[in-house]
């Protein structure tokens, strides 16, 4: 296993392969049962989670492996002044395998560093969101069809507070790596620096950019990495970005819905369509147990 910080050198053929690995984990579990017996993974997050947290130490847990480490920061030395580098090196040598959350953007990188054993991106800061993205991109897959070229052509909208989200741009590194058409749709002011060199397209209007849609992504509202003064009007925001019916029969037919969570009912997406047939949300919670146990493998 090698570190996993970004997904800026992760090629097709192993994506390819993490699929193929995947989708044995969940046809075969008992084959995997003791695939990690006797490893230890080390669980730092610096910054809340319950999807990603709960999702890896059940990976590891269902691999045969055990799992230690905190979800609260204040109840380590790192309240007492410690540094993240004497972390790592401490942890690193009681772990098999680091997974981290920081709210600093190249925490992680920085981790991997000074690691003696591999360390995997829980989420860093606004910057990247690797396993994430893994996880959307299998759950497309199993909908879209198995083979390699099922993303070829396909149109994929991420609506919501792209600036601020790590998943949106991991999913745009991975997504379009593998021929997804990628869109982004939000208020101007929750756009990414620099989007416009992004290999996506670009919208302001949400029911324009739901047209011809195979797929739409919606994300939260991150307020907590939001400035106070430029916080938007969430009656206003809700009205022109949160998802719902009226914007989904502008889609393709069939197209699906997806959220990294948590989600915000009303703000990023309807009720009816959170939990509409059309939703893979749980299929996303589902995948992120065995995408992870296949990326501890």
């Amino acid at each position: 296993m090698r570190h996993i910080i970004d997904l800026c050198d992760l090629t097709e053929k192993e994506f390819s392969d993490l699929y193929k690995l995947t989708t044995n984990i969940i046809d075969r579990p008992e084959g995997y049962a003791d695939a990690c017996r006797g490893k230890v993974l080390g669980s730092l997050f610096y910054e809340p989670s319950t999807r990603t947290n709960f999702s890896f130490q059940t990976a590891m847990l269902r691999a045969g492996g055990t799992v230690f480490g905190f979800a609260d920061p204040k109840s380590t030395s790192t309240a007492k002044g410690e540094t993240l580098k004497d972390t790592i090196k401490m942890v690193s040598g009681y772990a098999d395998v680091v997974v981290m959350r920081n709210p600093k953007e190249g925490a992680a990188k920085a981790a991997s560093l000074y690691s003696n054993v591999p360390v995997v991106n829980a989420g860093d800061g606004w910057h990247a969101h690797p396993t994430q993205a893994l996880l959307d991109a299998f759950s497309l897959r199993q909908v879209w069809g198995h083979d390699r070229n099922a993303f070829k052509g396909k149109n994929l909208l991420i609506l919501g507070d792209c600036a601020h989200s790590r998943v949106c741009r991991s999913n745009v590194l991975l997504l379009t790596k593998l021929g997804v058409n990628v869109s982004l749709c939000a208020p101007r002011t929750l756009l990414p620096a620099g989007v416009d060199n992004w290999p996506v397209t670009v919208h302001t209007d949400s029911k324009k950019a739901v047209r011809d849609m195979d797929a739409v992504m919606c994300l939260r509202l991150q307020l907590e990495r939001q400035q106070a003064g430029l916080l938007p009007d969430l009656r206003e925001y809700s009205k022109r970005f949160c998802l719902t019916t009226a914007h989904m029969e502008l889609a393709r037919s069939g197209a699906h819905i997806m959220h990294p969570g948590p989600i915000l009912r009303g703000l990023d997406v309807s009720d009816a369509l959170a939990d509409s047939s059309q939703s893979l949300i749980l299929d996303q919670v589902s995948a992120g147990v065995s995408v992870r146990m296949a990326v501890l493998y």
